[in-house]
């Protein structure tokens, strides 16, 4: 192996390649963090650091085993039956990734959907209060992991095939997906407690997840819709987000300075001259 390694590092192709792979591979990630750090917030705050470590830890594993099965993964975008019907840009034509797409785009969507029902009713629940709070924070946390695991494998795949469609060398996506995986380790906490602090970004977060739960399941169908679109949509959204949380920001700092003045004004009527 180390014999394959030593021609791509004087190979400025491969370093070009590296370098494309890395930031394709930290964009892909995206997806995935978000999905983590909205997941462990759920969580009790003792809970939630080790659970996004956990889900990040379990993403590398995932990858880097399905890079050393990569003939198998290649196999997974063989058609297994065809519907026999097609139409404007979609087929029924399927592969295992394609059902694998479906099966987690649609997870997500009714994840998000799940989740933006109860941020939107904000009826209490009675249910946890049958339950014993240590019990509950056990199955919380596995069944937080089990879903970590059920979206790691779809991004997995879908982040690998991208790699193989970029590159033949092995040795070069592993270490794309080593330093994008590093990249999502670095970022956890900073996102998960930008997003728990700003309920406003929860909801974003999750229209994200909806998004790209609907994209899942429309390549699953062979309708490819452009990685590029997608992620300029989420960046303008996010940047509109930070402009309407600088406005409100702004708005608290005026309402401060307008009841400071107004409290010292108070006490200057207040106070009487010789007292």
């Amino acid at each position: 192996m180390f014999e394959g390694i030593a021609p791509l590092l004087t190979d400025p192709a491969a370093w070009a390649a590296l370098i494309t792979l890395v930031v394709m591979e930290v964009v892909l990630g995206i997806d995935n963090l978000i999905f983590i750090s909205i997941l462990s917030n759920k969580l009790p705050p003792e809970h939630r650091q080790r659970t996004r470590r956990i889900g990040i830890g379990l993403a590398l594993i995932m990858r880097l085993g399905l890079l050393a099965t990569i003939g198998w993964i290649i196999g997974l975008t063989v058609p297994v039956f065809d519907l026999g019907l097609s139409g404007a840009g979609w087929e029924t034509s399927f592969s295992w990734r394609d059902l694998i797409l479906i099966a987690g785009g649609l997870f997500l969507v009714w994840k998000a959907t799940k989740e933006i029902h109860h941020t939107v009713d904000t009826t209490p629940s009675t249910e946890l209060l049958e339950k014993n709070k240590k019990d509950l924070v056990i199955n919380n946390v596995g069944s937080a992991i089990f879903q970590i695991i059920l979206l790691d494998l779809v991004f997995s795949i879908d982040s690998i095939l991208t790699a193989v469609g970029m590159t033949d060398h092995v040795p070069i996506m592993m270490v794309a997906v080593v330093f994008a995986v590093l990249c999502m380790l670095l970022a956890a906490d900073p996102l998960a407690n930008f997003i728990e602090k700003n309920p406003t970004v929860v909801m974003l977060a999750l229209g994200f997840l909806l998004m790209i739960g609907t994209v899942l399941i429309a390549d699953g169908f062979g309708v490819h819709v452009p990685k590029g679109y997608i992620y300029a949509a989420m960046a303008f959204s996010a940047l509109i987000e930070g402009l309407n949380m600088l406005g409100r920001s702004a708005d608290k700092r005026r309402i401060a300075a307008a009841e400071a003045r107004q409290a010292e004004l108070n006490k200057a009527e207040t106070a009487e001259p010789g007292v």
